[in-house]
């Protein structure tokens, strides 16, 4: 059993779902027994703030997410995590790609924990922010319940 469960939630810019999923999960946990971060897998968006979707979402909740500046994930993050968790099948490969493959059995995709694994679309090209998030949640319902236990 662990004090805590370091867990990164990433996608491709991550300006849209993984701090989503990053925000999110920590009101629903209210951190407690969980380090919870989210990165990209690609620059293109380093130090850009949450797209104007994801904020709609989390202000609409309630959800604080200030000071929020996007980055890439760096293998030293890739060692101290216990979960790498992605949103599609790409973003698996830029997390192994980054990781290296002493870290390959901590990379998840999120929904896969769910009963309907598939991707999470990207809603910078959906523009489909609701069903993100709905997915979202379905997907960190599913790991909080499937990691309940570790700590």
């Amino acid at each position: 059993m662990k004090d805590k469960i370091n867990v990164i939630f990433v996608c491709l810019g991550n300006i849209c779902r993984s701090p989503m999923a990053e925000f999110l999960f920590k009101k629903m946990t209210k951190s407690k027994g969980y380090v919870i971060s989210s990165a990209a897998t690609s620059y293109e968006e380093e130090g850009s703030p949450l797209h104007y979707g994801t904020r709609r979402i989390l202000d609409r909740l309630g959800i604080e997410y200030s000071g929020f500046s996007a980055h890439r994930l760096t293998k030293a993050e890739c060692d101290d995590a216990d979960y790498l968790i992605g949103m599609e099948q790409s973003n698996l490969s830029g997390i192994k790609r980054i990781c290296g493959r002493e870290n390959e059995y901590k990379v998840h995709r999120l929904l896969d924990f769910t009963d309907f694994p598939h991707d999470i679309a990207d809603p910078w090209y959906t523009h489909d922010f609701d069903t993100t998030y709905r997915e979202i949640s379905l997907g960190l319902t599913a790991f909080l319940k499937a990691t309940e236990g570790e700590k």
